[in-house]
């Protein structure tokens, strides 16, 4: 029964977001462009729900001629491949707020755990174990208010396999406000990820 509701709370939130957020969108892809060349969105193949595949969409933040499909934390030094703007994306997070059109949509939720990529086989094998490739991934959620890139992929999977077992409306609510607190202080942004092999492609 919640899941209907929970499909119902994203599909009027993020078309809200959609509308109050357009101003913020112009500003960001003007800001995009004028930094430097290319697209303004980023596309990337994620997990879904029940392990089923979809394109995230995320604000470009780094160079066109950043080596492709190369996990951030695998570069040589990444900060030489991020943007200007691209590092204030980062670090405010404002890169995932394409991600609301995935929501409305409905290959994300607005909490949920973040999708894996395509080819992060351990940290899906490991959440299989939780059974949180069952529920729908979202664009923040109890793992990201609990270590965000410092998790390690095992640590991680708990986390999301906890909010699995305990979804709801009060869980949901909790994830939402600590993910505003979280993003506010920069609370476990690590440029690439600490956690070994949890580190997300960002471009």
């Amino acid at each position: 029964m919640y899941m209907r509701v929970k499909r119902l709370i994203d599909i009027v939130l993020s078309a809200i977001g959609l509308i109050i957020l357009s101003p913020i969108f112009l500003i960001i892809i003007i800001a995009i462009k004028v930094d430097s060349p290319g697209p303004v969105l980023f596309k990337q193949r994620r997990i879904g729900i029940h392990k089923s595949h979809f394109d995230i969409l995320k604000f470009r933040t780094m160079r066109i001629d950043t080596p492709k499909d190369t996990p951030t934390h695998l570069l040589e030094n990444p900060d030489q491949w991020i943007t200007r703007v691209g590092k204030f994306l980062r670090k405010t997070s404002l890169d995932e707020l394409p991600q609301i059109i995935n929501i409305f949509k409905g290959e994300m939720s607005i909490i949920g755990p973040r999708p894996a990529l395509w080819n992060q086989y351990d940290l899906i094998e490991e959440r299989d174990k939780y059974g949180a490739n069952d529920i729908p991934v979202g664009l923040t959620g109890w793992a990201q208010i609990n270590g965000r890139d410092e998790l390690e992929i095992d640590e991680k999977a708990k986390l999301d396999g906890e909010y699995a077992e305990k979804i709801g409306f009060l869980m949901d609510v909790r994830c939402f406000f600590g993910t505003i607190f979280s993003v506010l202080r920069s609370d476990g942004v690590v440029e690439g990820g600490t956690g070994r092999k949890n580190a997300e492609i960002k471009k």
